[in-house]
């Protein structure tokens, strides 16, 4: 095997196929990364854990096909520290030798007759814009589980009916959801799936910017899905599809409707944590033209700031955790957001007011197709 390609293509196909290498392998082989070279000059690596796999496909200047297994992570560190020259990969006697400039690494190589065939991808299901992809799972990906005895809530639920998908996660303590359209293959494909948080999260940052995202998923008896895009691509086990009706929660009747700049709100929430500790929450008191936002840690620190905010309704007092607080702005690109709720101890709702255009003087009543209902904290006094 011989081939040549740039540093910095080879850095990021290296850095995507070792993302599912294992920490603690359960067979040795597993801690390799699987590098392959064709006649037509295509170079794959992979990476693969028994639950997700991995591939980046880059061109190269290919001098000789061949298939090797090498060290993953000592390949992904020595790469990311290579000098920025054009690299030279080959295979030595049992060594894989990398040249870069003057730098020169040997890798020794491990049995590729001994590393497990990688699993095939679903039939693809449709394909969705790749910025709008990863917009919504970075969305919603914050409000799911930690909680690894719980792996239902460690997902993100995708439900599909025709051209809309729907994206959710919660921990029990908030939902996060996301609704937008895709383009299925066929016009009344349905599914519903939950797909780790982490793996899913981790895909949708590290695919290229602009490129179209395909999803590869077929019948109910499938355990893989399968997401890809701009030489990219990755396959992943399926959690059970046990779900809670997450949709019917995203609704209600509210008696206060809140609605506030994002940015202004934020910084001064981010302001008001500085004084709490560890399960402390935030005060938000809204009015009719304000929110007053309090913090404080017992006799020792105390924090008290007013916001502009506009309110229909009942006055609200209502307290939250503030990072579920900022979790749930964060998912918020417009300017305006807006709180809804139905009293204190009740789950608020927290949605975006699209931007108005120049040439109106309200803002369209177009749906984002973003929500966030969190939980509030009960207020002792």
């Amino acid at each position: 095997m011989e081939f040549r390609v740039d540093r910095q293509t080879l850095a990021d196909a290296v850095a995507w196929a070792a993302r599912t290498l294992p920490t603690r392998p359960a067979l040795p082989v597993l801690a390799g990364m699987l590098i392959e070279v064709t006649d037509k000059g295509e170079l794959t690596l992979a990476g693969f854990d028994y639950e997700v796999s991995a591939h980046a496909r880059e061109d190269a200047d290919v001098a000789e096909p061949g298939r090797v297994l090498v060290p993953g992570r000592l390949l992904s560190d020595i790469v990311r520290n290579l000098p920025a020259h054009p690299v030279e990969v080959f295979t030595k006697g049992s060594e894989v030798v990398v040249r870069c400039g003057p730098a020169e690494f040997g890798l020794l190589t491990m049995p590729v007759e001994d590393y497990p065939t990688l699993p095939d991808p679903p039939a693809r299901a449709g394909t969705v814009p790749g910025d709008l992809f990863a917009t919504a799972v970075g969305q919603v990906t914050p409000a799911a589980g930690r909680d690894e005895t719980l792996p239902m809530l460690t997902g993100v639920r995708i439900d599909i009916e025709g051209d809309t998908m729907w994206l959710a996660c919660t921990d029990r303590y908030r939902i996060a959801a996301r609704e937008l359209t895709w383009s299925p293959d066929a016009p009344d494909f349905t599914a519903g799936v939950v797909v780790p948080a982490r793996t899913l999260a981790d895909t949708a940052k590290a695919i290229k910017r602009g490129a179209e995202v395909a999803i590869d998923l077929g019948g109910t008896a499938d355990t893989l899905i399968g997401v890809s895009g701009g030489g990219r691509s990755m396959t992943s086990r399926l959690l059970d599809d046990q779900y809670i009706n997450y949709r019917s929660r995203l609704t209600g009747t509210w008696s206060s409707v809140a609605e506030i700049r994002v940015a202004p709100f934020v910084e001064a929430i981010k302001r008001a944590a500085l004084v709490t500790e560890r399960g402390t929450p935030i005060r938000l008191a809204f009015t009719a033209d304000e929110v007053r936002i309090r913090a404080a840690t017992g006799d020792s620190a105390r924090a008290n700031e007013s916001v502009g905010a506009s309110l229909t309704g009942d006055d609200i007092d209502i307290a939250f955790a503030p990072q579920y607080l900022l979790d749930g702005l964060a998912g918020i690109d417009t300017e305006y957001a807006r709180l809804e709720c139905a009293g204190p101890t009740k789950a608020a709702l927290l949605t975006a007011i699209p931007d108005k255009k120049d040439d109106e003087e309200t803002p369209a009543e177009t749906d984002t197709g973003y929500r966030y209902l969190a939980m509030p904290v009960r207020l002792t006094s």
